[in-house]
């Protein structure tokens, strides 16, 4: 397992080393870079080839998204900062995660392996073009434009781009539109889930499905869950387990 660090701070730098050679017997590093330009220039030769790279946010000559402007990187990046307002830059670059300093070691260890599954899962580049099969839930097929809710005599037609998420409280689900408006749905959210474009909608909770306009913020929460806001905003914020951390970030990516 190549790693490649970029990292301005020379102690974290160390620790982050330690701790990966503790967890992971074959990790072996490539480099390192603690600046936009250095690092850049180490990417940008194709004889440095690594799996994964560690990515400090602030720099000492910038911000680190700088680089994927200037650079095109192939390998897994993990982003590790003391800081948890850059979350959806980070996730809007294809990071696979994003690590709060300082590091917890059981965060760090998942995230390695989060890296590893992805790159064990690439198909191999041997010349032969693959129909690759479709995802599930992402063919061409019809996805429910709009909901009828009833209010007393009633109707009340509600286009689907106009609702922000769905919400299930005490066995009722309920629609919340982009305007803040509250309507019952004659659905679970089992089947609501079927029925929307998962292009633009996630269950982000066993208890919410959300458009991707609906996120107002993401932070990496102590427990090592994601958790989100959402706007209009709920009393409680809304946390994304584990196992779901993976197949979010790719959705919150397009």
């Amino acid at each position: 397992m190549r790693v490649f660090i970029i990292e301005d701070e020379i102690p974290t730098q160390i620790n982050l080393k330690r701790a990966l050679r503790q967890n992971f017997d074959d990790v072996e590093f490539v480099g390192t870079a603690d600046s936009i330009v250095s690092a850049v220039e180490w990417l940008s030769d194709p004889d440095n080839q690594t799996d994964i790279v560690f990515m400090d946010v602030e720099l000492s000559d910038g911000v680190c998204f700088e680089i994927f402007n200037r650079v095109k990187i192939d390998a897994k990046v993990i982003i590790t900062t003391a800081y948890d307002n850059y979350a959806i830059k980070a996730f809007k670059c294809n990071c696979v995660d994003y690590l709060l300093k300082p590091i917890d070691n059981r965060e760090l260890v998942a995230a390695v392996e989060r890296c590893r599954a992805m790159i064990d899962s690439q198909p191999i580049d041997d010349g032969i073009e693959i129909n690759p099969m479709p995802l599930v839930g992402m063919t061409n097929r019809e996805y429910k434009q709009r909901f009828v809710v009833k209010i007393g005599d009633h109707i009340i037609v509600i286009p689907t781009e106009d609702i922000a998420y769905f919400i299930s409280k005490e066995k009722t689900s309920y629609i919340i539109t982009k305007d803040a408006k509250s309507y019952i749905a004659d659905y679970s959210l089992d089947t609501i889930e079927t029925l929307l474009d998962p292009k633009h909608f996630f269950r982000v909770s066993r208890a919410c499905i959300t458009h991707i306009s609906a996120i107002a913020t993401i932070a990496k929460h102590f427990s090592g869950r994601i958790r989100i806001t959402l706007n209009p905003k709920q009393t409680e914020d809304v946390f994304i387990s584990r196992v779901r951390t993976t197949d979010f970030m790719r959705w919150i990516n397009g």
